[in-house]
């Protein structure tokens, strides 16, 4: 068989299942942008005035948006409030883009976009300091209790004597020569490797992904297992994102295998751990104390969920990624990336990239920030005028294997390379 037919035949069987261009011809001169569960687009409205129409949602699920945005709607921002499952994917009958404003997509579907023929975009750089910085913040709270302090202080335990500040102050522990064992060293995680020797860690990580040489450019030590990590590191910090195949790598059987009366932190996913176990674990004293941002379940609450009576905890509201600074680079970088989809051609992309099976592979590197790359369906639409529409009512080296349970997915982008989120 003639080797051109046989090359067009595996591209057609490769492109089955993808979304077929849109149902009127063309993509309209004014195509429509939403902002899915959020109502403030003073960012985007600049930047994408003369090439889209933007709306805003300000939706908890798809079942608030409103059918015009379903069915017209050819990009999405959206923040992680908000989750896209393949039913939910489907209900857009125009959509070509996704842009997560922020590092993780757990929230997103990305197989089954890949499968519709929708590209998921995410923003990996822009709150890699605040993470950091935040994550540090959690760190030193633990080892110089200073939560637990201020909270002494306002019940009125006013500590005097060296009797009563070792009452108060009991637990707070030396810095210097502690080890820190970092889980996924990307961008936040290497941000926080290089702020903790500064205070004196001993900071080693587990990365499976990295390549060699990598802890000698930045003065680390690696170590070859998850298991030796935890079993060497008085604090440990995560910092990969959430994947079918790290749920929960934070468990019972995982906690057993560190030291005892080790410090956890978390600001990359919540169901990184599994915060039954993390609670029973605070109780017996089996970790000392535990620092999170993120939460199996959010909005997170005290009066809720198991560490509602767990001793040592402190938390805050996913916001280990928020600054002034951050925030708005976020949205502008999002913004301007559904600008390039909608303004590029999309024809260049090679469509054996759209195969579903390969959505994410180690094999193939996508354009900056790309998550999975769908079919081609956004062209060129030179615009003359730019109207934007306020809200409509309640409207990203070796062949892909299989990680190991305790490992993340090649491609994770936040994954800090083994997710502000």
């Amino acid at each position: 068989m003639d080797r051109h037919k046989v090359k067009r035949q595996r591209l057609d069987r490769i492109c089955e299942g993808i979304r077929p261009p849109i149902v009127n011809g063309p993509m309209p001169a004014r195509p429509l942008v939403a902002l899915l569960d959020g109502r403030d687009c003073t960012v985007e409205m600049p930047i994408l005035k003369d090439v889209a129409t933007v709306a805003f949602c300000d939706a908890q699920s798809t079942q608030e948006i409103h059918e015009k945005v379903l069915n017209e709607a050819v990009g999405a921002l959206m923040y992680h409030t908000i989750t896209l499952s393949r039913q939910d994917l489907e209900k857009f009958k125009a959509l070509r883009v996704i842009v997560r404003i922020g590092s993780g997509y757990d929230n997103v579907d990305i197989k089954s976009a890949a499968e519709l023929g929708i590209a998921v975009c995410n923003i990996p750089s822009s709150s890699v300091e605040e993470t950091a910085d935040s994550t540090l913040c959690h760190i030193l709270n633990l080892y110089r209790r200073v939560t637990w302090l201020h909270q002494a202080l306002r019940e009125g335990n006013r500590a005097s004597s060296v009797e009563q500040i070792r009452e108060v102050a009991g637990g707070a522990v030396r810095i210097r020569g502690e080890t820190l064992g970092i889980i996924g060293l990307g961008r936040v995680g290497q941000a926080v490797a290089l702020r903790a020797k500064s205070f004196g860690f001993n900071v080693i990580f587990y990365d499976p992904y990295l390549p060699d040489g990598v802890e000698r450019s930045l003065g680390l030590q690696r170590v070859g297992t998850l298991q030796d990590l935890l079993m060497h590191s008085d604090c440990i910090t995560l910092h990969c994102s959430l994947n079918e195949h790290n749920h929960h790598l934070i468990n019972d059987f995982t906690i057993k295998q560190m030291r005892q009366g080790c410090f956890l932190v978390n600001t990359a996913r919540g169901g990184l751990v599994d915060e039954k176990a993390l609670a029973q674990a605070l109780k017996e004293g089996r970790i000392r104390g535990t620092a999170l941002d993120v939460h199996e379940s959010e909005p997170f609450s005290f009066a809720q969920g198991p560490l509602k009576d767990a001793p040592n905890v402190i938390c805050t509201p996913h916001t280990a990624w928020y600054s002034e600074q951050a925030s708005i680079e976020s949205r502008e970088d999002a913004a301007k990336e559904i600008r390039r989809a909608i303004t590029a051609q999309w024809s260049n992309i090679d469509p054996a990239t759209v195969h579903p099976e390969l959505n994410g592979a180690a094999a193939y590197r996508f354009p900056p920030g790309v998550v999975g790359v769908a079919n081609p369906g956004l062209t060129e639409s030179p615009v003359v005028e730019g109207i934007v529409a306020h809200g409509i009512p309640p409207v990203s080296h070796s062949a892909p294997r299989t990680p190991s349970p305790g490992e993340t997915s090649k491609l994770d982008a936040d994954r800090e390379i083994p997710a502000d989120q």
